[in-house]
């Protein structure tokens, strides 16, 4: 082949490569342009005021006349104040909770030697097996017998602890050279003091990772907070709007009602945006053994 010859190669190249990439940017651009339209309209919504949004017929895409009165509404027809610490105090409590049992838990299924510990971890593993709806049956029995309904205690204790964090934060002890424990305990250093010195410093990317994922899954907790609170001073925010839409609220005023969403959405979006490499970068080196 002559250098003409592979001069046409490579250019027929460089442009099926560019053909394709173009085809892929467009695919990528239109799929996150559909994922992301109901944020839009849902921010949109928000600062339209409510006879803009009732007199129009066909839905705008803009306004020329945006409003900070829905915000306003949110917050004083209704006490999304008060769900707001509601989801607070209750997330915060139960990531420190869950992130204490899990850490002790993986750290011993992934350090320490016992009888039986294989067998055991397989059991525990099974437990994911369980549908979830069976488990918030017999949760609800449980908290219902020691009277803890309409409590925040009521509301945390069976969100304490999770099989898929303790077995992600497992594989990644697992991953710390053995020599490093054989190091400490040469110098004297007990198992919780190499936990706390040695085993989170190195795996703390995957510890951020799960607390993360943790306060968004309180943050979006609905079914168990609206299955045990009855009582509008234990609602959290997924209930507190619920409860809003069914009063007749989001159904009368529904830019008000997507302000109110927006609030809530807003926490979740930041936390996300600032920590989504380290998200990514801890699931994937918890799920890589070796």
């Amino acid at each position: 082949m002559n250098t003409v010859d592979i001069e046409k190669t490579a250019k027929r190249q460089k442009v099926g490569k560019t053909v394709t990439n173009v085809i892929l940017y467009a695919f990528l651009s239109l799929w996150a342009l559909a994922v992301l339209f109901p944020f839009y309209w849902m921010i949109l919504s928000s600062f339209k005021s409510y006879s803009e949004y009732v007199s129009e017929y066909t839905p705008k895409l803009f306004t020329l006349s945006p409003t900070f009165e829905n915000y306003i509404k949110a917050f004083s027809d209704v006490p999304l104040g008060k769900y707001f610490l509601n989801t607070l105090i209750f997330t915060v409590a139960t990531t420190a909770l869950m992130m204490i049992v899990i850490t002790l838990a993986a750290y011993a299924f992934a350090r320490l030697n016992f009888r039986g510990k294989n067998l055991l971890f397989t059991l525990f593993l099974s437990l994911m097996m369980i549908p979830n709806e069976l488990v918030i049956i017999t949760n609800f029995v449980t908290v219902t017998n020691m009277d803890m309904r309409n409590t925040f205690m009521g509301l945390i204790l069976p969100s304490v602890t999770s099989v898929f964090y303790i077995y992600l934060l497992k594989e990644n002890f697992s991953q710390v050279p053995d020599e490093l424990y054989y190091a400490a305990k040469v110098d004297g250093t007990s198992d919780l003091k190499y936990l706390f010195k040695v085993m989170l410093p190195i795996c703390k990317p995957t510890i951020i990772t799960v607390m993360i994922l943790k306060v968004i899954e309180c943050w979006n907790s609905y079914v168990w907070p609206r299955l045990i609170t009855d009582d509008q001073n234990y609602f959290l925010v997924s209930n507190g709007i619920q409860e809003i839409r069914e009063n007749g609220f989001g159904r009368e005023n529904i830019p008000a009602m997507m302000a109110a969403v927006v609030v809530i959405s807003l926490p979740l979006i930041v936390i996300f945006l600032i920590f989504r490499k380290k998200i990514m970068a801890g699931v994937s080196r918890g799920g890589t053994k070796g």
